[in-house]
């Protein structure tokens, strides 16, 4: 019995003393990473695309399966469990090793490939066949079974092609010969959306990483309290403006709410809102963080490589649309306290003058204006952001330079966090990249557009209203990224097929593909934000829903009113912008139910009515959608009038 009760203490030590070393091994190696990628940017070494792309889909492999979620210390103290652990962490490290050999072997047979006109034998399709096999379990692991079955369904369409009905029938492929297309050339796993991970997001995370553990995130609260300080409402539209800020170096919608949500949900629930609204407002106002320039989203710079624009022009497109979201969400919480009778007041959070803010926060703004301006005058996003963080570091070495330890603490963090950050996107792009092959392969891309051009019946607003259903359905279960990828992969290109220009068909998908983190009934985002206020899921996803129902018509509108995308004259883009401002209004009047004084469903509807008709941004409908505004307006404010007359 003592024996036994030793032996297993013994074996408890040691597995503790292999996740420690363990964890320590995933931090110098994510550090180790980052700095390689920052030599990059900064011009030290020379690497091919193939190099960099095989680089970084090896070490981020080795460092999904060695990561953990949760803390060492927190395994529950058992043997059986401790059991478990051991097992699982021993294949973890036989994977970790697997992904090292398996790329190494790449990394070295690329070139002999290449320049041999694509010469290959059998090792080189059973390699590939398990780093099929690693990037799966990477997605499984990491984002979940959905993304790994719809990459599996695609791998095993090659193989039955010739058996499929209708249109879908096509050519087979061998697996050996399936294996050697995805892992040994640009066009299967090592394509785009991964060579986007290697070179654009991660960089931008680890700017991001650098912004946040230097107080970028306090600094952004503060500011955004100043401003809102003496208004009705206050802490929501601190909200809405402090998550509007945080979005452009987060670019995630649960992460925003996990970060944001702890701080303006209670100041919310304070100031008079109920926790279902508190945490509605949030989930929405974070959800808009992956649509905000100048750092949007991870799937907004793949967009870019994916058509062929610069960066500067996707993040100038998705500037009106992004305010028109962002000032939606104003109206309405601004709408909801003036129904609610909210009286104007001063939270203590919010005494701090703007100007006390703004000095010691310049170290966080020069570097972000720098940022923007850079990619605006037309310097790539990965060099911009590169001279953003050493000015970041410039500027905070001043501020911090008394405690010279735990600056470098703080830029180790930074680093490590950056490299960990990309962990899923990069699963979830090397995944991507296992469909975008099987439909260059086969060929079956062309004969899904026809199909879908043939149920449309090849009308673009039938089409995009197919894939708005379809992005939403594959967001409820996929991360903004993934969703995004399997779309423009698959729907995008039927709908430049009918005529929809290239940007908005992609820029539709991607918004579409945002806004299903508060999509009922799979909400990621409002979950997280019922969590944090202690409300029911169902009713914050739902609420949700209706508060943020204006980004599911701005799709919409930049696809009959292309000026919201910046595309036109001057005159036409400011004129899509006030005619946009105005839909939006009446849209979140309806919504809330208020227009100088409570409407009735009739009312509502009326003034939902009249933001549709503007969204269609045509001159007939201009007319109709202001006269019916003008004419709720009149008649609601004449009712005031008796009603006071009367009191």
């Amino acid at each position: 019995m003592g024996r036994s009760f030793s032996l297993w203490l013994y074996q408890g030590d040691m597995m503790i003393g292999v996740q420690k070393l363990t964890a320590k091994l995933v931090s110098l190696t994510a550090i180790c990473l980052s700095l390689w990628h920052l030599s990059i940017v900064a011009g030290f070494g020379s690497y091919s695309t193939m190099d960099i792309r095989s680089i970084h889909l090896t070490v981020m492999l080795c460092l999904v399966f060695l990561a953990v979620k949760k803390p060492v210390g927190d395994a529950v103290d058992t043997p059986a469990v401790r059991s478990r652990d051991m097992m699982g962490l021993s294949v973890r490290i036989a994977l970790a090793l697997a992904s090292l050999g398996a790329g190494f072997y790449t990394y070295s047979r690329w070139k002999p490939i290449a320049f041999s006109g694509g010469v290959t034998n059998d090792l080189d399709a059973y390699v590939g066949m398990v780093i099929i096999l690693l990037v799966l379990l990477a997605v499984i692991r990491r984002i979940g079974f959905l993304l790994s079955l719809i990459a599996i369904i695609f791998l095993l369409y090659p193989l039955f092609a010739p058996y499929m009905p209708g249109v879908l029938e096509g050519r087979g492929y061998g697996p050996e010969r399936i294996a050697i297309f995805m892992a040994t050339g640009t066009e299967g796993i090592f394509g785009i959306p991964l060579g986007v991970s290697a070179s654009y997001i991660i960089i931008f995370t680890i700017f991001g990483a650098f912004l946040n553990n230097f107080g970028a995130g306090e600094f952004f609260f503060r500011i955004a309290s100043a401003l809102t300080n003496g208004t009705r409402a206050a802490s929501a539209k601190t909200a809405v403006i402090f998550s509007t800020l945080l979005g452009m170096i987060s670019g995630s919608a649960a992460g925003n709410v996990a970060v944001t949500g702890t701080m303006t949900i209670p100041m919310m629930k304070r100031e008079g809102y109920k926790p279902n609204q508190a945490a509605a407002i949030e989930a929405v106002v974070s959800t808009g963080g992956q649509i905000m320039p100048p750092i949007m989203g991870a799937a907004a710079f793949i967009m870019a490589e994916i058509i062929g624009l610069p960066y500067r022009d996707v993040m100038l497109a998705a500037l009106i649309p992004a305010l028109l979201f962002f000032t939606s969400i104003l109206f309405i919480v601004h709408l909801r306290a003036v129904k609610s009778g909210m009286d104007v007041s001063t939270p203590q959070e919010t005494t701090e003058p703007l100007s006390s803010v703004l000095l010691p926060g310049l170290r966080f703004v020069i570097p972000f204006l720098l940022l923007v301006g850079m990619m605006v005058v037309g310097y790539s996003p990965f060099r911009a952001s590169f001279v953003a963080l050493i000015t970041l570091l410039i500027g905070c070495f001043f501020f911090e330079f008394r405690d010279l330890k735990g600056f470098a603490t703080r830029i180790l963090k930074s680093l490590e966090e950056g490299a960990l950050a990309v962990l899923s996107i990069a699963a979830a792009c090397a995944a991507a990249g296992i469909v975008a092959g099987v439909l260059s392969m086969t060929g079956v891309g062309s004969k899904i557009s026809g199909l879908i051009i043939d149920v449309s019946a090849g009308l673009p607003l039938i089409a995009l209203i197919m894939t708005a259903g379809m992005a939403i359905i594959l967001g409820m279960g996929l991360p903004t990224t993934a969703a995004y990828l399997i779309l423009a992969t698959v729907v995008a290109p039927p709908l430049v097929e009918m005529g929809v220009p290239i940007l908005t068909a992609h820029m539709f998908v991607f918004f579409f593909g945002c806004i299903s983190t508060i999509t009922p009934p799979v909400a990621l985002a409002s979950y997280v934000a019922a969590g944090i206020a202690g409300s029911d899921i169902n009713k914050t996803s739902w609420t949700a829903f209706a508060y943020g129902i204006t980004s599911y018509i701005l799709p919409f509108m930049f696809f009959f009113g292309p000026a919201l995308l910046m595309e036109g004259t001057t005159v036409q883009i400011i004129m899509a912008v006030v005619i946009g401002l105005i839909s939006v209004f009446c849209i979140a009047a309806a919504v809330v139910g208020y227009l100088v004084r409570p409407l009735g469903l009739l009312g509502r509807v009326v003034m939902g009515a009249a933001g549709v008709l503007l969204m269609y941004q045509s001159p007939l409908t201009n007319i109709a959608g202001l006269a019916i505004l003008a004419g709720v307006f009149a008649l609601s404010k004449a009712q005031a009038g008796r009603l006071n007359q009367t009191q």
